[in-house]
């Protein structure tokens, strides 16, 4: 079989028409299917108020935030609240309604399995001067209750 210019051309032709229909059909391929996955979920983190000593009536004192995270996640404090003031046993007078704390902004993540102590931002624990005797909580043993976010 001889080739002339003609049957070249032509056999050129049909090889690049099916190098172009490969390409089209590669290009142009469709598919479906599905995957699964587990999110993990939220943790808890426990949150301990240290309250430096000496507050007294008409006073405020720092307070500093211990964050313990033991799960497998981190997890950022974002805010610590003072939920509630107890006294001890032994100062059951003590009117707790007098002490406040305004919400700490933290913004602070705390790496899985791990303490950071303290958080980077302090409270300010205030005891309100009231006009009625306050004796009551003197040398009380203060629990503080904090939630966070």
């Amino acid at each position: 079989m001889r080739f002339t210019k003609r049957r070249t051309i032509a056999v050129g032709t049909i090889a690049a028409i099916a190098i172009a229909g490969l390409a089209y059909a590669y290009w142009t391929g469709t598919g479906s299917g599905t995957g699964t996955g587990t999110a993990g979920t939220s943790g808890t983190v426990t949150i301990t108020g240290t309250v430096a000593s000496g507050i007294a009536p008409g006073t405020n004192r720092s307070v500093s935030f211990t964050a313990a995270n033991p799960s497998t996640s981190p997890i950022r404090v974002t805010t610590v609240h003072l939920e509630s003031v107890a006294a001890d046993a032994g100062h059951s007078g003590c009117t707790t309604a007098d002490f406040t704390m305004a919400d700490v902004t933290e913004n602070h993540q705390v790496p899985a399995g791990a303490t950071v102590e303290p958080l980077p931002t302090n409270g300010s624990l205030v005891y309100a001067n009231t006009a009625v005797n306050q004796d009551a909580c003197k040398n009380a043993t203060l629990t503080l209750t904090l939630s966070s976010t």
